[in-house]
């Protein structure tokens, strides 16, 4: 029988097409259609089915790449989502959204090889699409329903991911919210072009079927203290992840119309979800018609420069202080980005905002790599006399995001944070230092991915079964 692997030498990589540019500019669907069957047969059978994987290893959930590869190789579909679901709550999220570019298909064995990566995260979409489709996806069967219950506060991918493993060994399990809908950050601060809704929606209404209680608009420190939830719980996690906008000191920061990245990526997606929103509707965070400059070179700045090109904006302009070679964000997304028209400006950092009420001017500064720090990287060093003006009308400024003080947002001050405002666990138990409260996700690692995200959150889930079956243990000795 003919080897249906190791075909790399010879089929080409190809990609799913994407939709035109000029089309895509026009709304907020996915840019990248799916692959058939056939395709997602013939690029996972180019799979070199390495001794060492390095594609799994450099992977945080360890997904069994390889054998998903070979399955769907063979057509084995549903075999090939069992598996994959088997380390990955939401497998359908991390095929669109992951930087597979630095993660996976970036360690690609053929990659570093030169016949060009196998398009992992396109195949795992591909499956777990088909799984959807033809219905393999099924609520959560619990064998044995237990007492003991779990609070997790937050529903974006840590606490989602921690609430389905828990369920699934029978916990009662309750995820408070601030937000109107369940998914966090994969509702509102991804745009559609990224990850539409519905993937959101599908899975948190699954998980809603699967027994798991789901409490929207709830604030803890308002609607109830932490202490208040860790009486009604055996264990509460924590995972808020980490929301607040950091700030940049420079002249003219308190003028009109500059926001933070999430004030303007969430508006957009609540229109998208059909919602009213005061600031999108009276103008002032629609990017319509405005001389938009984006201050960063993320992921998130490049979920802005594209959203602003899709709400028709005059220019879109990307000011980031290193080169391209040095972007954080994702190769692949600066490309989408370069191919919709936005302007980067690299090697450039504000010197000040220009305005009397609302800015119209941005000054800039050249900038020149210096020495490397610490990390590694060059040192950006502003170049004297080089400072030049361009119009904006928005100003959106996406320079990460750090903890809010969440000791005091939930009335608990002896809860234990580092210096950096993150929240401290015993990195073995994922204990904080009061008992029985967890934490995980990026209001303990900072701002991260979201398939570290979906790791830490099964990481929780496992410590706090351990937590609790010690605790029933005690309590039955005694």
């Amino acid at each position: 029988m003919k080897n249906k692997m190791l075909q790399f030498t010879d089929l080409d990589q190809q990609n799913p097409t994407k939709r035109e540019t000029e089309k895509r500019k026009t709304d907020f669907n996915e840019i990248y259609k799916e692959f058939i069957n056939d395709k997602a047969k013939e690029q996972s059978s180019r799979c070199s089915q390495c001794g060492v994987p390095f594609c799994q290893i450099h992977c945080p959930l360890s997904n069994n790449i390889p054998d998903w590869l070979k399955l769907t190789a063979e057509g084995r579909l549903k075999e090939a989502y069992e598996l994959s679901q088997s380390t990955n709550n939401m497998p359908e999220v991390c095929g669109r959204i992951c930087p597979q570019d630095r993660l996976c298909e970036g360690n690609c064995v053929i990659e570093q090889s030169g016949h060009g990566t196998v398009t992992i995260g396109s195949i795992e979409k591909f499956i777990t699409e088909t799984a959807w489709e033809k219905g393999w996806v099924k609520p959560l069967a619990i064998k044995k329903e237990l007492k003991q219950s779990i609070g997790i506060i937050g529903s974006g991918p840590a606490g989602l991911a921690c609430a389905e493993e828990l369920r699934k060994s029978g916990f009662q399990v309750t995820i408070y919210d601030r937000y109107d809908r369940p998914g966090g950050l994969l509702i509102y601060g991804i745009p559609n072009f990224k990850l539409e809704k519905f993937v959101v929606e599908r899975r948190t209404k699954l998980l809603k079927e699967s027994g798991i209680k789901f409490i929207q608009n709830f604030e803890v420190g308002k609607n109830s203290s932490l202490e208040g939830l860790r009486k009604k719980h055996d264990a509460v996690l924590i995972a808020t992840g980490v929301y607040k906008a950091r700030e940049i000191e420079i002249e003219g920061s308190n003028l009109e119309n500059i926001f933070p990245a999430m004030d303007f990526l969430t508006a957009s997606n609540k229109k998208g979800l059909g919602d009213n929103h005061k600031l999108f509707d009276q103008g002032t965070l629609n990017a319509e018609g405005k001389n938009v400059v984006v201050i960063g070179g993320g992921d998130t700045a490049m979920d802005c420069v594209r959203t602003a090109i899709r709400q028709k904006a005059k220019s879109v302009k990307c000011l980031y202080r290193r080169d391209r070679e040095n972007m954080p964000g994702s190769a692949r997304e600066v490309s989408n980005a370069i191919e919709e028209g936005v302007e980067f400006m690299w090697l450039s950092s504000p010197n000040k905002f220009i305005g009397s009420t609302k800015v119209e001017k941005v000054e800039v500064s050249k900038i020149k790599l210096g020495d490397a720090d610490a990390s590694g990287r060059k040192k950006p060093v502003i170049q004297k006399g080089s400072e030049f003006q361009i119009e904006s009308d928005l100003v959106i400024k996406s320079l990460g995001f750090d903890p809010e003080n969440i000791p005091k947002l939930f009335n608990q001050e002896e809860l234990a944070v580092s210096k950096w405002g993150t929240i401290k666990i015993d990195l073995k138990t994922m204990q904080t230092n009061i008992d029985g409260v967890f934490a995980a996700g990026d209001i303990v690692r900072g701002a991260s991915l979201v398939v570290w995200a979906i790791r830490d959150g099964r990481d929780a889930a496992v410590q706090i079964e351990k937590y609790l079956e010690s605790t029933a243990k005690k309590i039955k000795a005694a």
